[in-house]
């Protein structure tokens, strides 16, 4: 009954498909039209039209496949977790903790893994899954299969809490976005449920290193973004061409921003106890962790004496901040103090030299004339360590390696080289466009003689690496103390009697978020070198060093402080 000439060949041979579409049996052109059937067998009069099993899974324009923003979280998730693993990380970590992690945290936000409220009907499904046939499968891919692979698909029950609420959720997320509860997801107040961002994919990232006890601290973690090791910026361009992202979507997973140490650490504590996590595993003296092996990489990579790590340990045993119980993260416990390992361990360094050479712009420069005197004169063992000689050698390199830098961020790129488009029609043009946008790029960096981007360096844990194989003395690892050292009862102390306290009083409202003010006016000029030396190593503010420095200090003389609270800041015998 269906007498048209093929479009491809003329001729009028039609067949009919399994999904009940006509087909040219001559050049095998499957057409758009479908064979109506009358069907009396259930229902007298009823027309039935039957629909190919292709139609039900894609959308009928461009194909593209309907998709979650917790779907689109997951691949960033899991891109990260391939990226860490690529650098060493331990295999388990994807498959076993961070799948784990992400599991719970969609059961705990409701999202999947749950039952369904009874008599709700979730509408936003019915967008995947449009027919009414039993046996059908939806497009949408089973949420666990992307993280790990060695899982099955479809045991995955979702409640898309987001748009369950809403009406017509098919009709109007074309419009307003590519994914099926982007527009809900940015409106609902999901305080109480956490509510997924990019910088948590790094919270989610840190906690797992962080229940592996990997050697990577998490201002290690920023900086192997912020290098391009880890997938963050621009990380959407990685997304399946299905998967059509738009409006919303981009203020979801587009960042134009460098990840924050404070707000991917604070998201990562909420995380752990949003997720109801037990204590984490015990951070001993042998993990990487632990102050005293953190304090030997930083005072390696700050190029200061390998003596002064005897030093660190005996400031770390007095107060009592390697122990176990403090060490470790134990979520939702408020009465414990949350450790900032990599600032932990910078803070200390920071003690140990103002309790050895006071960093008072004056005492520092005495010894570094003295040692220089004695160098001269000694011509047995090793030299002694000059602060001065130092702090020109770092400034150097430290200048450089800021500048190098500022510049760097100055000249990246925001926009991915992913062009985005949005429709079939469009794609032409806007390829057309951006080509036509890199050959003027490429045209103008020749008439003013640019210097091509540099190539992405390899990633290290050391950003300033020293040798002793140097032959012009830039390398401070082995010089010797003694100068500034005197033995006393059969242990070595400074030969400095004074420190000055940073504050009396560390500050106590919650609403300040710091444990005392820091200003660069209100103290030494060497005292700041030193935590600007820090900062740009721990790629964190020098007021965060600054805080850990008040609560080290004020445990370390917490007896002298009791007794003599009338004193300000100033020297202390």
């Amino acid at each position: 009954d269906f007498n048209e000439r093929c479009a491809q060949c003329s001729e009028v041979n039609w067949g009919l498909t399994d999904g009940g579409r006509f087909y040219c049996k001559s050049c095998h052109n499957v057409t758009e039209r479908t064979r109506e059937v009358v069907n009396t067998d259930f229902i007298s009069n009823a027309r039935v039209q039957t629909i190919s099993k292709g139609l039900r899974k894609e959308k009928k324009t461009d194909g593209d496949c309907e998709w979650y923003v917790c779907e689109g979280f997951q691949l960033v998730l899991k891109k990260q977790a391939e990226a860490l693993e690529a650098l060493g990380v331990c295999p388990q970590m994807k498959d076993k903790i961070l799948c784990n992690f992400w599991r719970c945290y969609l059961q705990k936000s409701k999202q999947a893994y749950c039952n369904r409220p009874a008599g709700e009907t979730v509408k936003a499904l019915s967008v995947c899954d449009s027919s009414t046939d039993v046996d059908s499968e939806p497009e949408r891919p089973g949420l666990l299969h992307l993280l790990s692979l060695s899982e099955s698909e479809g045991d995955l029950q979702t409640d898309c809490s987001f748009a369950s609420s809403t009406s017509k959720v098919s009709a109007s997320t074309s419009v307003c976005s590519g994914s099926v509860d982007g527009r809900f997801y940015l409106m609902k107040n999901q305080k109480e449920n956490l509510r997924m961002t990019m910088p948590m994919t790094l919270s989610f990232c840190y906690m797992a290193l962080l229940w592996l006890r990997e050697p990577m601290t998490l201002s290690d973690l920023l900086r192997f973004v912020v290098e391009g090791h880890i997938p963050y910026l621009n990380v959407f361009q990685h997304f399946p061409e299905k998967m059509k992202l738009c409006g919303l979507d981009l203020k979801i997973f587009c960042v134009e921003s460098w990840p924050a140490y404070e707000e991917v650490y604070n998201k990562m504590l909420e995380l752990a106890a949003f997720l109801d996590l037990p204590r984490f595993p015990d951070i001993t003296d042998s993990c990487f962790l632990h102050p005293d092996i953190l304090c030997m990489k930083y005072l390696m990579e700050a190029n200061l004496p390998d003596e002064l790590h005897n030093w660190t340990c005996r400031v770390v045993k007095k107060i009592c901040i390697g122990e176990a119980d403090f060490l470790t993260l134990v979520p939702g416990n408020k009465s414990t103090r949350k450790v900032k390992y990599d600032v932990l361990a910078a803070a200390v360094i920071v003690v140990v030299l103002k309790l050895l050479f006071l960093l008072d712009d004056h005492y520092e420069w005495l010894l570094s004339d003295f040692a220089e005197e004695r160098n001269k004169n000694n011509k047995e063992g090793g030299p002694y360590f000059e602060f001065k000689k130092w702090y020109k050698v770092i400034k150097c390199s430290l200048d450089v390696e800021q500048k190098k830098l500022d510049e760097e961020r100055a000249k990246y790129l925001w926009r991915c080289e992913k062009p985005l488009f949005y429709s079939a029609e469009k794609k032409s043009k806007v390829l057309k466009r951006r080509q036509m946008v890199v050959n003027l790029q490429n045209q103008f960096g020749k008439l003013c003689g640019s210097v091509p981007p540099a190539e992405k360096r390899n990633p290290s844990s050391f950003q300033l690496s020293w040798s002793e194989e140097d032959t012009n003395g830039s390398c401070f690892h082995g010089h010797s103390l003694k100068g500034i050292l005197q033995e006393k009862c059969g242990l070595l102390t400074a030969m400095n009697p004074d420190y000055w306290l940073c504050t009396v009083k560390l500050c106590t409202e919650k609403l300040c978020g710091h444990l005392a003010h820091y200003r660069e006016v209100d103290f030494p000029q060497s005292y700041h070198f030193v935590l600007r030396l820090f900062s740009f190593l721990l790629r964190i503010q020098p007021s965060f060093i600054h805080d850990e420095v008040c609560m080290i200090e004020h445990k370390l003389f917490n007896k002298r402080l009791c007794k003599k609270p009338k004193y300000n800041r100033g020297l202390r015998k």
